[in-house]
């Protein structure tokens, strides 16, 4: 899956001279937290209803309304955005993007296509990706194996399975710092007992570790 499948295309921007009142709105009407900035075609920075609201006066401060909203109608974008912002391409894909986020603890990435801004990938638009590649919202029965890290073994897993009549709606991977290495499948259509039965027979190696009907 790449960045094109899961973006929002044509996102909503603002330009450098926009001021943090305008911002604030755009922000709040259209129930977004991010805005690209752009000067003619070109991405020259982001602003978050974070960088917003730091940059709005405290309560201590000692101005009136009317100094603190002259203040912010002045206030342009330009002064408080994110500038040199790290971009991805439409296809990037996804996971490429996720660990770019992850690294940088960033939550939004725009889209450049060809130098052009073309739309936006969140963490949001991330975290709804990985729970439907995971297949949580499909009924099955999910499955914890220790598994050897070697070639092959996923193989006999899947085949025995395949055998048995499953289904396999996902399959992930993980290895903890102690050099365990886990898969995590989850199965429908496979009678439990059974496949239990065979894994120990066939697969011993494999182990079992938690099943459960999600």
């Amino acid at each position: 899956m790449f960045v094109r499948d899961v973006m929002t295309p044509n996102p909503v921007t603002v330009t450098p001279d926009t001021t943090f009142a305008e911002a604030m709105n755009i922000l709040r009407t259209r129930k977004i937290r991010r805005l690209p900035v752009v000067k003619g075609e070109k991405l020259v920075g982001i602003i978050t209803e974070k960088d917003l609201l730091n940059a709005s006066p405290s309560s201590a401060t000692t101005l009136d309304v009317w100094e603190l909203t002259s203040l912010l109608h002045r206030l342009k974008i330009k002064e408080i955005m994110t500038e040199n912002v790290l971009t991805v391409e439409p296809n990037t894909p996804v996971e490429e993007a996720a660990k770019i986020m992850a690294d940088n603890k960033v939550g939004a990435l725009p889209v450049l296509k060809d130098g052009k801004l073309v739309g936006i990938i969140t963490e949001t638009d991330i975290f709804k990706t990985f729970v439907n590649m995971l297949g949580v919202r499909e009924r099955g029965v999910r499955c914890l194996f220790k598994i050897p890290n070697k070639a092959g073994e996923l193989a006999k897993l899947t085949e025995l399975i395949y055998e048995l009549g499953g289904n396999i709606l996902s399959v992930a991977s993980y290895e903890l710092k102690t050099g365990d290495y886990y898969i995590v499948v989850k199965i429908s259509e496979i009678d439990m007992n059974r496949f239990e039965a065979e894994l120990g027979n066939r697969v011993p190696e494999i182990e079992l570790v938690d099943s459960r009907f999600v």
